[in-house]
């Protein structure tokens, strides 16, 4: 995809994602109706589903040969990043959204041939845009953001879902105490979209869960590597952006010195 492609599909992508946020806020005064996947906590709303078709109706009607991957599942049956792929959540936070109307967020990744070209992350309610485009910088909003520096787990505020450091079926829920307890803090935000963000800007140190699928994470994995960042699972392995996986983010040192801490035994297949 050449440069001056790209650069009309950024600000092409740019406005369907406000557009969608408009959307969204629109809704806050309406009733919603709410149905449940695999637990009473996983909440799927009307707004959803319907936010996901809006991109869906967008880019085939634009870009009839793009592939989509979307978390409500009305896209396509993506395979591999061969052509150009969209990975979407449309309501990333969709229990926060429901209970708080906060602490959400639209998040849009897009590859091409395997390669990291757009992200957007959309704190709808606080007008934060998180944006990039491949080589350029990452910006929020209209402000350019300085690469990641580097710091130390002792200075450092981890987010980190309460989830991983009590008894679960995943891991070993002591391996992940030395984070509380070394760290300055830890925080959890309920979206891991806006959580990578913050990962990629500065405001979290490092980012550190046992399960998240594509939609969660595909643009967050862009705008981390934009910024500086390292982004693997949470043995150190590369990721998968296609395969539901692990995801511990977080500056370079950082991430070091803490998969010298945690990785030994944090094995998980990520399902």
């Amino acid at each position: 995809m050449d440069s001056a492609k790209l650069t009309e599909l950024y600000e092409t992508a740019k406005s369907w994602v406000f557009e969608a946020g408009e959307v969204i806020k629109r809704s806050f005064s309406s009733e919603l109706n709410i149905t449940y996947k695999s637990h009473a906590a996983d909440l799927v709303t009307d707004m959803d589903k319907g936010i996901e078709q809006f991109f869906i109706d967008k880019i085939k009607n634009k870009y009839p040969d793009h592939e989509i991957l979307g978390e409500e599942g009305y896209g396509d049956k993506v395979k591999n990043l061969d052509g150009t792929v969209w990975i979407i959540d449309p309501i990333d936070g969709t229990t926060n959204f429901v209970h708080q109307q906060l602490n959400f967020a639209i998040s849009v990744g897009v590859f091409h041939d395997g390669e990291e070209k757009l992200a957007f992350i959309y704190d709808v309610v606080r007008n934060e845009l998180f944006h990039c485009k491949a080589g350029e910088g990452l910006y929020l909003n209209e402000e350019k953001l300085p690469r990641l520096e580097e710091t130390t787990l002792d200075k450092s505020v981890i987010g980190l879902n309460a989830t991983w450091i009590t008894p679960n079926p995943k891991i070993d829920h002591q391996l992940l105490l030395p984070l509380v307890r070394k760290s300055r803090g830890t925080r959890s935000y309920g979206t891991a979209a806006i959580e990578l963000a913050y990962v990629a800007c500065g405001r979290l140190d490092a980012y550190v869960t046992l399960r998240l699928s594509p939609w969660d994470f595909a643009a967050g994995y862009i705008l981390i590597k934009e910024a500086g960042g390292m982004i693997s699972d949470v043995n150190g392995k590369a990721v998968n952006v296609l395969d539901k996986t692990s995801i511990f983010a977080a500056k370079p040192s950082l991430h070091q010195e803490i998969l010298g801490l945690i990785s030994p035994g944090t094995s998980t297949n990520g399902q």
